[in-house]
């Protein structure tokens, strides 16, 4: 589960499990900082708070359990964490591109419009995917100067870590907005009620 604090605008994700007893528990697992951000590079509705939000927006968990991807829309950043123990989920890698206050273009040099937001794995875990629009009215209200749908794709470490691909950079028509993901031969979102939980 996520969940964003209204007070203090940080980010955090909930491990949630079934007891022998058939009721269900979660903790806390994951906090992702706000980032602190003059008024004046904020668009209207943050400038009160001075500070970014993470605003996860979407998770992807690895078919083998090993990482978790987090789309933290409002930073522009992409989170690869270690969750090979669920209750203690460690920071592999982490990729910035776009976001509100900072707009930082992708490898290839080109200006990436809002930050990640759906995200979609390969099968075998070796690529991740993000596209950039969350819905039209957040995208204006978040984003009020920037437009235009992307997709772009991550290269994964043996051992953890992202590396952007500098010659994946999809872009779509002007007026289209990129959202979800399938990935052909299937993908982490559409398989993983294939496989039985160990």
């Amino acid at each position: 589960g996520v969940v964003v604090d209204t007070e203090n605008l940080q980010g955090a994700i909930f491990t949630w499990w079934q007891k022998e007893d058939g009721t269900f528990e979660a903790k806390k697992t994951i906090t992702i900082d706000p980032r602190p951000e003059s008024a004046d590079n904020l668009p209207p509705l943050l400038k009160g708070f001075e500070a970014v939000p993470p605003l996860v927006t979407d998770i992807d968990l690895s078919l083998d359990d090993r990482f978790l991807y987090v789309a933290c829309w409002g930073m522009g950043e992409m989170h690869q964490y270690d969750v090979s123990d669920p209750m203690n989920p460690k920071l592999a890698g982490k990729v910035e591109l776009g976001g509100i206050g900072r707009g930082t273009k992708h490898p290839n040099g080109k200006h990436f419009a809002y930050g990640p937001q759906m995200v979609e794995i390969s099968r075998d875990g070796k690529r991740v995917y993000w596209t950039n629009s969350l819905y039209s009215t957040w995208d204006d209200q978040f984003y009020p100067e920037d437009e235009g749908g992307q997709m772009v794709m991550a290269n994964v470490g043996e051992d953890g870590g992202l590396t952007l691909d500098e010659d994946f950079f999809v872009e779509f028509p002007k007026g289209y907005r990129s959202h979800q993901i399938r990935l052909e031969g299937g993908d982490c979102s559409t398989d993983s009620f294939c496989y039985p939980s160990v």
